[in-house]
């Protein structure tokens, strides 16, 4: 079952739990993902004095990715950057060339699509398309960008013969969760997995007893925890929608 805690790609790990980690589990990510290379070397002492964070918390954001421990991270990071991902979300830069721009976009979204592969989960994957399938009525709920891509969720599911319901605005989402009951579905979409509207869209729909289910780059989030069904995206957001792409 391939999620954040059990992928083996470390730095794709760390991204995953990224906004979830406190300010000094944070520190020690960053470190982390900015020099691989130098942390395999480093005993947890020596990264404790390259990162201010004390040995014990450095041991515990190890567990809460999932690590039993800083060796066995140091392992898996060691594996990793013997056949390393190649880094390819860099921004779009106002020096880049119109060749340059194309390939970053195309290489960007691409990266984003073979990550979530990875990290996708098949078991939750399948019980989210039962759930959908066989729903008397599915809401679909986002704001912002994710709106967009909910307004897309809707009319791929219109034309497969499902009726689905998707509104950007807020006040409308929970209003229509509220009229939901036990037999229908409710979709989620957020990046961050905190965006307040959405996630008491849902929390309001769970209420109803309706199938609950969350699109989200970040475990552990408030979504997740009014979701019965969670499906993880791998993407950085940028300024060109990875995150939606995913």
């Amino acid at each position: 079952m391939n999620n954040y805690g059990e992928i083996d790609n470390c730095l794709l790990r760390i991204r995953g739990f990224y906004q979830s980690l406190r300010p000094s589990e944070q520190k020690v990510a960053d470190y982390i993902l900015e020099q691989p290379d130098e942390v395999i070397h480093l005993s947890v002492t020596e990264l404790s004095n390259r990162t201010g964070v004390s040995d014990a918390a450095i041991i515990k954001f190890c567990q809460r990715i999932g690590y039993k421990g800083y060796q066995e991270l140091k392992i898996y990071l060691a594996k990793e950057l013997v056949s390393p991902l190649k880094e390819i979300y860099g921004e779009v830069a106002p020096e880049d060339d119109l060749k340059t721009v194309k390939e970053k976009i195309f290489r960007i979204n691409g990266q984003a699509l073979q990550d979530t592969r990875k990290i996708l989960d098949d078991e939750g994957l399948e019980q989210a398309v039962h759930a959908i399938a066989a729903a008397s009525k599915v809401n679909i709920y986002g704001v912002g960008a994710s709106g967009y891509v909910a307004m897309d969720a809707q009319l791929k599911l219109l034309r497969i013969g499902i009726q689905a319901t998707s509104f950007c605005d807020s006040h409308v989402q929970t209003y229509l969760a509220a009229l939901l009951s036990p037999g229908d579905a409710a979709l989620a979409i957020s990046d961050s997995g905190n965006t307040k509207d959405v996630v008491r869209a849902l929390q309001v729909a769970k209420e109803q007893g309706a199938k609950t289910i969350c699109i989200t780059s970040v475990p552990d989030s408030a979504v997740c925890k009014a979701a019965d069904i969670k499906l993880y995206t791998a993407a950085t957001e940028s300024i060109f929608r990875s995150g939606a792409i995913a």
